[in-house]
Order: structure tokens, then C-alpha cells, then sequence
């Protein structure tokens, strides 16, 4: 049987594990930072909590083909901990993978709640310096869709509203550091938001929406750190922007 990693499911795998090992106590960061002589490479690895095939480890024959390959069905992993729940398929049960998978999920959100009350000017021009040094058409259209709208017509779930809520939490700082940096450069909010609409319109045309999209978003907004600081200051980024301005308005 083939098997297929749709991109909606590897988008919501990778931002709810931050790219971490999800085996206790290991946490490892699966992306290694590119070198002076080598690109950045990803060794983290998607385990199966029930097998691919019928013949593999946890296998269960009654899951469909469809339901093998999705988010619900795999977890993050190091390479190691992969060899290792797979060659010790009955001592470490689906039952385990997924506890572990809620688990580590659960820290991972906590680590960006405890990290949002430090995020600081800092760490919010860290994230929008990167947005605007990509060469995008200025927006001037600051027209609001309604949040729910929004959360409608891009399919999200109550699990992005817990984001948002807690990303709006620092709307005030966001909402400071925008007009400090407009104070001194006036397009400033024109080009932040241009930045997030054309990222947005490129993952729509990849065939992404829901949560997936959402995530996808996230990491964009956090320009794929796994520094959890600035994980908080993307995530607040793109809060303030889904309720201020056309981000997310399709």
C-alpha cells in the first residue's frame, strides 16, 4: 500500500509538536539549522500510531486506508524513539502513543502561554522584519471581516480559537509596536499586512484551509523558529492581524 503524507496533516502534526520528539523526556528539535557548508535538515520522523500496513506494528486491520495516513493516526518522532516504538511494537501500544502525542501537545501549548507575557518589542520586530523583507505589493485595504466570518469560511475549529485568544492577549503591545514603527515609516502596517495575505493566498493555492492553513500561518508568522519566544510573538502577530485586518478574509 503506498503511503501518502497529505500536506494538511503534516501542517497541523508539525505546529502542535513545534517540530519536537513527542517521547517522553525527549523533546529533541527535529530541524537542524542550515550550516555554512550544508541547507537545514529535518530529521524528525512521522511514526504510525497504528500501522501503515496489516502487517505492521500495531497493526489494526479495521482501519481504513484513508484514516492511516492523517494527522489523528501518526506522531512526531526522533529517529531513534521511531526504531524504537516500532521494534517494540507491544510495549509501547497505540494507547501510549497517543497519550504521549496529547501530552506533548499540552506542553507545547503551555510553553507558548508561559512565553507570551515576555514577548517584547524584541521579539515582535524579530518576526515582522522577516515578513517585510519579501518583496510584496503594498496593501491598502483595511477593511474588517468579522472574526467568525472568518473562522467559517476557513474552516476552523474551537482549537484555533484557544490560539487566537491567547495571541490576543498581547493585541495592546502588537497594536503599540505597529504605530511606534509607523511613526517612522509610514507603510509600515500596509506592507505588514500585504506580507500575510500574499503568504496566505500562496498556502490557499497549495490547497490548504483549516487548521492545516491555520498552523501553516503560525509558522509563517514565527518564520519556523523553534524558540518558543518568538513562537509567542508570531502567534500574536497573527491574532492581532485575523481580527484587525484582511488576513484569513479569503
Amino acid at each position: 500500500m503506498p503511503r501518502r503524507q497529505p500536506a494538511k496533516d503534516l501542517k497541523i502534526l508539525w505546529g502542535l509538536s513545534q517540530g519536537r520528539c513527542a517521547f517522553p523526556g525527549c523533546r529533541r528539535c527535529l530541524i537542524e539549522e542550515a550550516t555554512d557548508a550544508d541547507p537545514v535538515a529535518v530529521i524528525g520522523e512521522i511514526a504510525h500510531i497504528e500501522a501503515h500496513s496489516d502487517r505492521g506494528p500495531r497493526a489494526n486491520p479495521r482501519l481504513t486506508e484513508g484514516d492511516r495516513d492523517r494527522y489523528e493516526n501518526w506522531i512526531l518522532l526522533c529517529g531513534a524513539h521511531h526504531d524504537i516504538v516500532d521494534s517494540q511494537p507491544n510495549s509501547y501500544t497505540p494507547a501510549d502513543l497517543r497519550r504521549w502525542k496529547a501530552e506533548h501537545e499540552g506542553w507545547v501549548r503551555d510553553c507558548t502561554h508561559e512565553a507570551m507575557p515576555d514577548v517584547s518589542f524584541v521579539e515582535l520586530a524579530v518576526v515582522t522584519t522577516a515578513v517585510l523583507a519579501s518583496e510584496r505589493p503594498a496593501s491598502t485595504d483595511f477593511a474588517v471581516t468579522p472574526p467568525q466570518q472568518k473562522m467559517h469560511r476557513n474552516q476552523l475549529t474551537e482549537g484555533v480559537t484557544f490560539e487566537l485568544t491567547l495571541g490576543l492577549a498581547k493585541a495592546r503591545e502588537v497594536q503599540q509596536f505597529v504605530h511606534h514603527v509607523a511613526s517612522m515609516d509610514q507603510t509600515f502596517p500596509q506592507r505588514l499586512v500585504a506580507g500575510f495575505v500574499a503568504e496566505y493566498g500562496r498556502l490557499r493555492d497549495d490547497g490548504l484551509d483549516g487548521d492545516s492553513l491555520f498552523e501553516a500561518m503560525r509558522d509563517f508568522a514565527a518564520q519556523r523558529s523553534r524558540d518558543f519566544k518568538i513562537q509567542a510573538a508570531g502567534l500574536a502577530v497573527l491574532a492581532y492581524l485575523f481580527e484587525k485586518c484582511e488576513v484569513f478574509a479569503k
